[in-house]
């Protein structure tokens, strides 16, 4: 039967058709019988051990008939033939259970028995089917070896004794080549099962793999849109309420920003959100933005009433690649929001420079913030996500405390012609 795994799984109602021990390998939790642990014969089993029992009984009578009609074999030898014949045709029935041993017990037995010989053909046959390649060649070997010592004790009465002895060994080489065909077809079909489920493995862990990514750029674009807004709307409403006897005009300019700042915070959810619903790429939506939007970004934080100092020196800003320039103005973008958290009221400088060649450097760096910091919560991994997208793009990252008390954020990225 020349079933694969697929066609196994799918077809459970059909498996009487397969081995029993084929059964056994695609389904380890099938049936056994009693403490031998062995799985139970199918249906299919019985029918090839009924077969192979006729045909042991077959060939066990026409020698049977040969002996008799032999006036050269005494009465007692041929009825110890038939008898051993007899044996090794019930002997068939436990072949599956004990090929090898039954192999092993067929070569003195044929040696003797001419009728014997159909049982001796099938114990190698399945032997061929369920052993490996090793125990088939030393039986086989050593019945070969045994066959012209048999016909010079025994000779066929039909045939010359050459011819007798290339016969059986071109018969027992059939018989065993063709079990050998057989087993390799069985450990087909298994390493074809085998190939199934490692498929079905790693499509599920590339499947992982991309969701795990989807969701990490998912966070990471959230991240770098919202809290550059929500930072604003977070200190502005900490300073509301520290100060609630400010000037009118100040809270005024406070809720300002305010709103506008929620209003940009909803309008880039909102984009977000369909960008996902639809399942385009990070291009979809708004365009993204670039080196040219860092003045926008700069004038907004200024706005905000941050101390911001802008030192772009790029040579043809316009031929700086798109996924650079969004790259460095995100980077510039969480800077910018980590200062206005963790340093208000200190100034903060942007310095953009970079060549085509020479790659593209950014640095946010601000001193030490000149009184107490209120807090402000946060999740801590902007600057993971900076460093994982600097590195992603082909450049570097590094940031840490100067020596001052202020602190310094550092990235350069590859800028190729």
């Amino acid at each position: 039967m020349g079933w694969t795994w697929p066609e196994a799984q799918a077809l459970p109602g059909r498996r009487w058709l397969l081995p029993s021990a084929v059964v056994a390998e695609l389904d380890p939790d099938v049936e056994r019988a009693g403490r031998s642990g062995r799985p139970r014969r199918t249906v299919r089993d019985w029918v090839v051990d009924f077969g192979c029992f006729l045909l042991a009984v077959a060939i066990g009578l026409a020698a049977a008939d040969t002996l008799t009609h032999d006036p050269n074999i005494p009465h007692g030898l041929v009825v110890t033939d038939q008898l051993l014949g007899a044996l090794a045709c019930a002997a068939v029935w436990f072949r599956r259970r004990w090929p090898l041993g039954l192999a092993i017990a067929m070569i003195p037995v044929g040696l003797i028995s001419t009728t014997a010989g159909g049982a001796g053909m099938v114990a190698l046959f399945t032997l061929a089917v369920h052993r490996p390649f090793k125990y088939v060649a030393w039986l086989v070997g050593a019945q070969l070896a045994l066959v012209p010592a048999f016909f010079w004790l025994r000779p066929d009465p039909d045939l010359p004794y050459l011819a007798a002895v290339v016969v059986t060994a071109l018969l027992t080489s059939a018989v065993v080549g063709w079990g050998m065909f057989v087993r390799s077809k069985r450990q087909l079909m298994l390493s074809l099962r085998d190939r199934a489920r490692r498929a079905e493995t790693e499509a599920e862990l590339r499947a992982e793999q991309a969701q795990r990514l989807a969701r990490e750029a998912i966070a990471r674009e959230m991240h770098d849109v919202l809290a550059h807004r929500l930072t604003l709307l977070s200190v502005h409403a900490g300073a509301l309420e520290f100060r609630p006897d400010a000037p009118r005009e100040e809270v005024a300019r406070a809720a300002g920003v305010i709103r506008e700042s929620a209003h940009e915070a909803l309008q880039d959810l909102r984009e977000i959100i369909g960008v996902l619903r639809a399942g385009d790429s990070d291009d979809a939506g708004r365009p993204q933005p670039t080196l040219a939007a860092l003045d926008g970004l700069v004038t907004e934080s200024r706005s905000a009433g941050m101390k911001v100092v802008l030192d772009s020196r790029v040579t043809d800003p316009a031929a700086v690649p798109a996924s650079v320039g969004r790259t460095a103005y995100r980077i510039a973008q969480e800077g910018l929001t980590n200062a206005r958290k963790h340093a208000p009221g200190a100034e903060v400088t942007v310095t953009v420079r970079g060549a085509c060649g020479d790659g593209l450097t950014v640095s946010i760096g601000n001193p030490a913030p000149p009184g107490d910091v209120p807090h402000v919560p946060g999740s801590g991994q902007g600057l993971i996500g900076l460093t994982e997208r600097a590195t992603l793009a082909g450049g570097w990252l590094e940031h840490g405390v100067e020596g001052n008390g202020g602190f310094l954020v550092r990235a350069w990225l590859p800028w190729t012609g």
